[in-house]
């Protein structure tokens, strides 16, 4: 194929144009969501002061459990089309790109699954 026909070739989905977008909006919201991250954790309380026990108080808090799975969501999410994007360019088959790209989005999907679990199921002792 030719650079010119390669510049014709049109994309019949606008998940390419969708994927860009989601990188630009996550990226801004998780700027946000970690400053405030930050802050909570390292700034307004010291960092002797940062324990099982004030780990167990936020969490008992069912903001804080919707805060942190936002941000492991917008991070794992945006990781992963991050990687996709490598993958996309670096792998040429198109078969083995989609071994890589389903095994990927699997262990995406394991990972938010757990992390979810973990925030949500989380019982002081």
């Amino acid at each position: 194929m030719t650079v010119r026909q390669a510049a014709q070739v049109r994309p019949s989905t606008n998940f390419e144009l969708y994927s860009w977008l989601f990188m630009r909006v996550s990226g801004v919201l998780m700027a946000f969501m970690v400053v405030g991250h930050v802050v909570i954790m390292h700034i307004v309380n010291h960092v002797e002061d940062i324990n099982y026990e004030f780990a167990a108080a936020r969490l008992a808090n069912p903001f804080w459990r919707i805060y942190d799975l936002i941000l492991l969501g917008l991070a794992l999410i945006h990781g992963l089309n991050g990687v996709r994007t490598v993958l996309d360019d670096y792998i040429h088959s198109r078969g083995w790109r989609i071994v890589a790209i389903t095994l990927l989005w699997t262990l995406g999907a394991l990972f938010l699954i757990v992390g979810a679990l973990v925030l949500f199921t989380f019982q002081p002792v």
